[in-house]
Formats: C-alpha cells, structure tokens, sequence
C-alpha cells in the first residue's frame, strides 16, 4: 500500500515543480536576461546530475558504442538547450497561464511526430482532437482582448517552439532512452547543454551587474535548475517505469490549473474569460487526441 502512495506522491510533486517553474522563472526574469538565465539554468542543472550519474555508474557500467554519445549530445540539444531556452525567452513574453497552456499541447505533438514518423497510426478521434486543440489555441489568441494579460505573440510562439522541440526530442530519442538510464540521458543532456552555453554565460556576466542580482533571482534559478529540471525529471522517468505512462500523462492536465493559480495568486496576472474558454478547449482537444 506504501508503494502507490509513494509513487503518486512522488509525480504529484512533480507536477508541483513543473507548475512553480512558470512563477520562479517570472522571478528570475526580473533581474536576468531570458538568455543568461536558460544558460545558468541548463548549466547548474548539468552540475547537479554529475553526481547522480557517478553514483549510478559505480553500481552499473554502461556499454557505449562510437555513436552513443553524438547522439545523446544531439538529443540534449533539442531536448534541453533549445527547449530551455524558447521556454524562457516566450515565458519573458508572455503570461503564466499562456505558457502553461502551450505547453500542455506537448503530448498532442508527440502524437503527431509519431504518425509522421509511422510510429502510431493517425485515427478520426485524434484528429479531431487535434483540431479542437488548435482551435483553443486561436480562441485563445483571437478572443481575448488586446494586452489584458500581457501575453504576446512572439512569447506564445518561443513558448510553442519549446514545446515543439521537446516533442521533437521524446520521439527521436525513443531507442536512446531505452537503451540508457535516465540519468544517463539527462546527464548529457544537461551536460552537453552547459558546454554548447557556457560562451554565452560569460558573455552575458560580463555584461550583466551579477554583484546586484539579488537572492530571490539566484533562488529562482536554482529552483528552476534543481527542481524542475534535476529532480521532476527524475521523479518523471522512475513513474514511467513504474505505471503506464497514460497514468502518468494524466497528472499533467493539473500543471496548466496549477501554474494559472499561482500566476493569479503570487503574481497577480490577469485571468480573462477566454484564457480559461480556451485552456479548457485546447485540454479537451490534447485529452481526445491522447486516447483517440
């Protein structure tokens, strides 16, 4: 009985970092450009996974071929560097409850990578979930009245292209992450992410008063680092393997409901009619498309 309740404690959390990250990240932005902060996020967050990766490697060895590594590093690319960054950059740009939204279309375009790529077969339900989804996202945009939330076009489309390369990682590193540990992955991930980066965090510290940064923002980084980075994706890959990952996706129509609510609270944004017509829409749509 204390395995079930562990385990969905555990992704419960999870979810609950992935759902501070929008309100921690709005934080840092206040004092750190959208592009030194996803650096300094990706970099600390390789900084931490190192140990885990050592300790994991004590206990099993992996088994590397000559074209693991260009692969892994590839994958941290789209799946961390890219995606970290859009996010940032359209989270500078746009509402809370805006990029909890967006973001929530990731598992409809994983579906839609998959039948592209003839790993799942296009059905009548999930196309029509999908055109539910996308016309949420321009009720969204087209109903709701001008700067009421201060969300923009340019910081919703970053926020969609994070959501787009995650989408585009899950489903092209399919047989890397079977054949590596979490741990693994995300370690060259974050690993590789912090390399390709660091030129650009000390460009952006030469360039930026880091002795007035204060506490709160060097907080929030590390929240975004440590928390929803490191230990929500390492709470999301032990869940995989422990109950199907339609269980698991499930939980993740609360983050969109979460993050608003935290927005709304901490923050004080905006929550207009349409924002909450149109998420409902575009989750519905997500939801159809998933069990279609």
């Amino acid at each position: 009985m204390n395995g079930p309740v562990v385990l969905y404690t555990l992704v419960f959390l999870m979810i609950v970092f992935w759902s501070g990250n929008y309100i921690v990240g709005k934080i840092a932005l206040r004092e750190f450009s959208p592009l030194l902060l996803a650096s300094l996020r990706i970099g600390s967050a390789g900084l931490i996974m190192l140990p885990f990766y050592a300790w994991e490697n004590r206990r099993h060895a992996a088994k590397w071929t000559p074209r693991d590594i260009p692969r892994l590093l590839a994958l941290g690319v789209f799946g961390v560097t890219l995606n970290q960054v859009f996010f940032v950059v359209g989270l500078s740009r746009t509402s809370v409850a805006h990029a909890a939204i967006i973001i929530g279309l990731t598992p409809m375009l994983v579906l839609l990578l998959a039948c592209l790529r003839g790993l799942e077969r296009m059905t009548a339900p999930k196309a029509a979930g999908m055109a539910i989804a996308l016309a949420g996202v321009a009720a969204l945009k087209v109903f709701e009245p001008a700067s009421a939330t201060g969300a923009t076009w340019i910081g919703d489309f970053f926020t969609f292209l994070a959501a787009l390369c995650f989408a585009i990682f899950t489903v092209s590193g399919k047989e890397v992450t079977q054949r590596f540990s979490s741990v693994t992955v995300n370690t060259f991930a974050y690993g590789g992410g912090a390399l390709a980066l660091a030129p650009v965090v000390l460009w952006g510290a030469s360039r930026h008063a880091m002795a007035h940064v204060s506490a709160a923002a060097w907080l929030s980084m590390l929240y975004m680092a440590l928390c929803s980075s490191v230990l929500a994706y390492l709470i999301y890959y032990y869940a995989l393997a422990q109950i199907s990952a339609s269980r698991v996706s499930a939980f993740s129509y609360l983050q969109p409901v979460f993050a608003t609510a935290m927005g709304v609270a901490i923050l004080g944004e905006r929550l207009d009619a349409s924002v909450i017509a149109g998420g409902m829409v575009i989750l519905c749509g997500v939801w159809l498309a998933e069990r279609g």
